[in-house]
């Protein structure tokens, strides 16, 4: 009998999958593959359910044969295994990122003599509002808050981009790729930073904004976005305001805080020693640490402490000093932090660090430093690279020579080739 396969990455059944299975019978034994976790995550995909929790709401399907794990979303591991005469999928495939998964799998049947079948994407008012109710169980704080210490344990390095609105979050969550290797890549997770909120804002980075309108920032990103969310908390401010900061965080679902060990008036440090900043002592920012992590209410919720040592040139003693003491503390992870272009100092400090604490994470911005690669530095122990304000920077040079040029020639015209059509815009903002 001839074997019919097919892969489901999916926590709820809908018209869609059994249409799958209903044309799979047709052809021959039905074995159903369950994607993997760390594959979902790769995929645009968040699992809501355990690997094992869905092998079996598969199994209960009428008509499936056979459940198996798939662990690489090339489908390599499966065919290899299984040499399945047909596979099965919507023609949804057929277009887009995924297209790069059907020409592979195409080319490892056509080894064999194995045929793709592509079925007709099923759309209903249904499946609309199934997939809509797994969106909005996705976005929940519930959900989202302990998503960032899942992907810490599921992927060799989480990558967060900054967000600084409902615009640029969307732009995060539905940016897919086919990376060098053959499989899609995303971002996993959006850092919602001061300095691009107060630009987004017209104001400057030294904490004017209030937290009030920070959170409605981080509300504008969550109504459309489900990717878990990284915040720039400064300095923390009062220890006192700074437990309640914790609380309201974890209320909208936030999966993390970074804290730098600066007090006074916030300045950007990539200023360093250019202008006046001054250090916290150990213990007046471990005691902060501590009042946070005594004040959140669940486990999911991450503090994260920001060393200043070494854009302070404080040294790298010091810094490691600090990271011992910050964890110590009950820090959740260490946030290093370099203005040099030379990667060096950071990735001794991460090696000096892993020699004596291999759990602890290890966060990077690789602003100054940016040619290193996040594999480089997943080598020496960081866990976490945030593109800290890119967006930002790509956006304004783009918007200033536009509105120059409408000035220069008192028509659109000339700038017209370069914009966005606007139906593009509109597009990704109606998938919501």
């Amino acid at each position: 009998m001839k074997t019919v396969y097919t892969c489901f990455s999916t926590d709820v059944i809908h018209d869609g999958h059994l249409n799958i299975i209903n044309h799979a019978k047709e052809y021959g034994r039905v074995v159903v593959g369950c994607l993997s976790d760390k594959e979902m995550i790769r995929c645009t995909k968040f699992p809501t359910k355990s690997e094992e929790e869905r092998m079996n709401l598969y199994r209960q399907i009428d008509g499936v044969d056979e459940v198996v794990m798939q662990n690489n979303m090339l489908y390599d591991d499966v065919i290899k295994a299984l040499h399945p005469n047909y596979v099965i999928h919507g023609d949804n495939w057929k277009e887009g990122a995924e297209s790069a998964i059907r020409t592979h799998v195409e080319g490892l049947l056509s080894e064999y003599g194995g045929q793709i079948i592509d079925v007709p994407y099923t759309y209903n008012e249904n499946v609309k509002k199934i997939d809509a109710q797994l969106k909005e169980k996705l976005s929940m704080p519930e959900y989202r808050r302990k998503r960032l210490r899942q992907l810490i344990e599921m992927t060799p390095v989480v990558k967060v981009m900054e967000a600084h609105s409902g615009l640029t979050g969307l732009i995060v969550e539905k940016t897919v790729i086919e990376g060098d290797n053959g499989k899609l890549d995303q971002f996993d997770a959006m850092w919602v930073s001061s300095l691009c909120d107060s630009t987004a804002k017209g104001k400057p980075d030294i904490e004017l904004v209030d937290m009030t309108s920070r959170f409605r920032t981080i509300e504008d990103i969550t109504e459309v976005t489900t990717k878990p969310i990284i915040f720039d908390g400064d300095t923390g401010g009062l220890t006192e305001h700074f437990v309640y900061t914790v609380r309201s965080l974890e209320r909208l679902g936030v999966s993390a805080v970074i804290i730098e060990d600066k007090t006074g008036l916030k300045k950007n440090s990539l200023f360093g020693t250019e202008v006046q900043q001054t250090q916290d002592s150990i213990e007046n920012f471990s005691a902060k640490i501590a009042a946070g992590k005594k004040a959140q209410l669940t486990d999911d919720f991450m503090i994260i402490a920001r060393i200043e040592s070494l854009i302070l040139e404080q040294g790298m003693e010091d810094a490691l000093k600090r990271a011992h003491a910050f964890v110590a503390a009950g820090a959740d992870g260490i946030m290093i932090h370099s203005r040099k272009k030379d990667p060096a100092e950071i990735l001794e400090f991460c090696d000096k660090f892993r020699a004596d604490n291999n759990e602890t994470p290890i966060v990077v911005v690789p602003s100054s430093f940016n040619t290193i690669t996040e594999e480089e530095l997943a080598e020496h122990g960081v866990n976490i690279v945030i593109y800290a304000n890119q967006l930002t920077r790509s956006a304004f040079p783009a918007m200033q020579q536009t509105a120059m040029d409408i000035l220069k020639y008192h028509r659109a015209k000339e700038v017209d080739d370069r914009l966005l059509p606007i139906k593009n815009i509109i597009t990704l903002i109606d998938e919501i």
